[in-house]
């Protein structure tokens, strides 16, 4: 029987990804990961969380291993299975198996999307042991030096039903994540977006007056991301009205009253 493992190089960032500090976030994650802490980081969609991530995988040289979570994933689409290969049976290690034996970042994107059960696998490596049991090997895998277990969510979608059980959110320090200030976000849309620091700026302004609609039932306001995805439509040759119906109204409701009142404070400024 063969094992197949990644190898670390595909999952080494090699580029340094853009990301702009808020506050002491990179300070408080380079402390937890040299002291074997995990992280659990909160906050909206679009904030930069993942960017984040993926920035501090590059600072510290440690391969980066992302999951999307969601609620068919099951352990063993984590710890791995055995595949048959022609007349041979295999076993493929999963992404959690992988960034254990690598010592890579595992971060787990959007955890509370995941079933309960399948999280309590993790339990071993957010602690003191920092193992890994792997039931059809027979086997417990100890993490390999530099490994380090990162989760996110999105508070705004919490309920009784999707939330982190005390057993797990005890074992991870936390970090809370927002849009960034108007100013360091507008140089995050400027450099993503390759647009003109006006531009970049009128969207954060338009970003800053739509995020206050969520009191007049818009479900969430907009994402630094989405303010980029217009910022890259209008650097393609759309007009700025154009970029922000189709990558701010119309992606944040269909509601039709609530995407003209968008459509209004984007006139406001285009």
């Amino acid at each position: 029987m063969r094992h197949l493992t990644p190898d670390a190089a595909e999952f080494l960032i090699e580029s340094e990804p853009f990301y702009c500090p808020v506050g002491g976030e990179v300070e408080g994650f380079e402390r937890a990961w040299a002291a074997n802490i995990p992280v659990l980081l909160k906050g909206p969609t679009g904030c930069g969380k993942t960017r984040f991530v993926a920035h501090m995988a590059h600072k510290l040289g440690r391969p980066l291993v992302t999951v999307a979570c969601h609620e068919d994933l099951t352990s063993s689409d984590l710890v791995g299975r055995y595949v048959l290969e022609g007349d041979e049976t295999v076993w493929v290690d999963g992404p959690l198996t992988a960034a254990v034996r690598l010592g890579a970042i595992l971060y787990l994107d959007e955890v509370v999307e995941a079933r309960k059960d399948t999280m309590v696998v993790i339990h071993p490596l957010a602690d003191h042991r920092r193992s890994l049991l792997i039931d059809k090997l027979g086997t417990v895998l100890h993490a390999a030096e530099g490994f380090m277990l990162v989760m996110s969510y999105n508070p705004g979608y919490q309920s009784i039903l999707k939330d982190l059980k005390p057993s797990t959110r005890q074992r991870f320090v936390a970090f809370d994540f927002s849009y960034p200030p108007p100013k360091i976000e507008a140089e995050v849309v400027a450099e993503e977006a390759e647009v003109d620091a006006d531009t970049a700026a009128s969207l954060v302004s338009i970003a800053g007056r739509v995020r206050n609609l969520t009191d007049r039932g818009l479900e969430e306001g907009v994402s630094t991301r989405l303010l980029i995805y217009a910022g890259r439509l209008i650097a393609q040759g759309s007009t700025p009205k154009e970029a922000c119906s189709a990558a701010l109204s119309r992606a944040l409701t269909d509601d039709p009253d609530m995407a003209a009142t968008i459509d209004s404070v984007v006139a406001d400024f285009f």
